[in-house]
């Protein structure tokens, strides 16, 4: 299989990138749905986080309250940091068992990885599988903020968002291949039609 590591910043499109490509074949992974996993209740961080950050944190399931926790990281980079020491290494133990699901399954050539902090971390890289190249998806910044916006961010939050993350340029460095979304959705199916058959050949040359 060919392991990719879909990245973008938050409000670019990634995840609707992701959703077109399943739409072709490809299996994807959810790798912030993973992130959400391991601090929900039973989740592998529960007590790290905790332990951590204060026990304030906890949610009356035994989970994490999440919103709680992104008001402290997102506005510190050290605190961000302290996360991911606690959150990457669980993330990966679960992103090796979903790709060895998958392979063992055999319905797919193309394995995506939907990560925000790909430029960012170790996500998909510190693992049995790691992703072998890379695709980013961009936006205009006063898109992705509208976007944030609308989807019930403040505009000093989705701002705050936006700056704990990687930036375009840092993205473009890392990337194999860069789809633009600053257009209508239309123009996205057809950079990722485009983009899904440049995956399918690459896949074939491996396998080849």
């Amino acid at each position: 299989m060919l392991i990719v590591g879909l990245t973008g910043g938050i409000g670019s499109g990634k995840s609707t990138v992701a959703r077109l490509l399943a739409g072709h074949g490809a299996a994807v992974v959810d790798v912030d749905a993973l992130g959400r996993e391991i601090i929900a209740p039973g989740g592998s961080a529960v007590q790290a986080v905790i332990e951590r950050f204060g026990s304030e944190l906890a949610g009356p399931d035994g989970g994490i309250d999440r919103p709680a926790l992104a008001s402290i990281v997102f506005s510190d980079p050290d605190e961000l940091a302290a996360l991911n020491e606690i959150s990457h290494p669980a993330i990966n133990e679960l992103l090796d068992e979903r790709i060895e699901s998958i392979g063992e399954a055999g319905a797919t050539d193309v394995v995506v990885l939907d990560m925000a902090v790909l430029t960012e971390s170790t996500l998909g890289r510190n693992t049995r599988f790691p992703y072998e190249v890379v695709v980013t998806v961009e936006a205009p910044p006063d898109i992705r903020l509208e976007r944030l916006i609308e989807r019930g961010m403040t505009a000093d939050d989705a701002k705050a968002r936006l700056a704990s993350q990687a930036t375009d340029e840092q993205r473009r460095e890392a990337a194999n291949f860069v789809v633009g979304n600053g257009g209508g959705s239309d123009e996205l199916a057809d950079a990722t039609t485009k983009l899904w058959d440049a995956l399918c050949r690459l896949a074939h040359e491996r396998s080849a």
